[in-house]
């Protein structure tokens, strides 16, 4: 079965950190593109970052130089250091995973930024 569960969001004020992480099943993490996404309440959802298996990484422009994503294969899990956070960053982060041309996702984590 398919999982993936993400998990280091809470309540932090403005200008604090987080570190979102995502855990993978072994049998479908492998070297997949892997992917944080985000969507605060009324919005879409949105792209945050995405790390291939290579390491080539891509990052939202609302979040370049603030935010840092990461995977270990080893381990299965990407992760997301999140910096220097802003109000509008609030949002339920989800992570996903992409493995011929299907999206797994997770369930999702609460991060809320206080002013």
């Amino acid at each position: 079965q398919v999982q993936l569960v993400e998990s280091g969001g809470g309540l932090v004020q403005a200008g604090g950190s987080l570190r979102l992480s995502c855990a993978a099943s072994r049998t479908i993490f492998g070297f997949n593109p892997m992917g944080w996404f985000r969507q605060a309440p009324g919005k879409q959802r949105e792209l945050v970052a995405t790390i291939t298996g290579g390491g080539s990484i891509n990052y939202a422009d609302s979040v370049k130089g603030r935010f840092t994503i990461s995977r270990d294969n080893a381990k299965n899990a990407v992760y997301l250091q999140m910096n220097s956070l802003k109000p509008e960053d609030t949002a339920v982060y989800y992570c996903r995973l992409t493995q011929s041309g299907t999206f797994y996702w997770g369930q999702g984590t609460q991060v809320t930024v206080s002013s």
